[in-house]
């Protein structure tokens, strides 16, 4: 069986952290996937990915590496589409996963706020703070999506 890899969206991902404590206790691997550079521990299982500043580059290095033994963090809707299509498990930094039954909505609803917010000519919030519910959140759908891969 091979070790589970964990692909992170690393630009704007608030849960890194908690990404390198839970693959860790797990022993998988971590690939930081970004446009800039992020600083990762130093560890032979953690290892920074920088890719060009050409639009969706992560995100394509992303899809192209993602697979049934894979964990892909992100909140980007589309990209999710993409790794569930390659079989990965998707979460959300909430926690929330994306899933078959899922994306569909996740989608239409993108394209409904996507609609609102260009005639709302930039008024309006962004999503919600991020909670330390999410973190804890987070922190156990990561650790039980690993726990079942360890058993597979």
């Amino acid at each position: 069986m091979t070790t589970p890899i964990i692909l992170v969206d690393a630009d704007a991902c608030p849960v890194k952290e908690e990404v390198y404590r839970v693959a860790e206790r797990h022993k998988a691997h971590v690939r930081v996937v970004s446009n800039s550079p992020f600083r990762v521990p130093v560890s032979e299982r953690v290892k920074r990915v920088v890719v060009s500043d050409g639009f969706d580059a992560a995100d394509d290095w992303i899809a192209q590496n993602a697979g049934p033994r894979s964990v892909v963090i992100t909140a980007d809707i589309l990209l999710a589409e993409r790794c569930l299509k390659a079989g990965a498990t998707v979460l959300r930094h909430d926690g929330k996963p994306f899933d078959a039954a899922s994306i569909g909505s996740a989608i239409a609803t993108r394209a409904i706020m996507e609609d609102l917010r260009a005639g709302m000519d930039g008024v309006g919030s962004g999503p919600p703070p991020f909670s330390k519910a999410d973190r804890s959140n987070f922190l156990q759908a990561l650790d039980r999506v690993l726990v079942r891969m360890g058993r597979g």
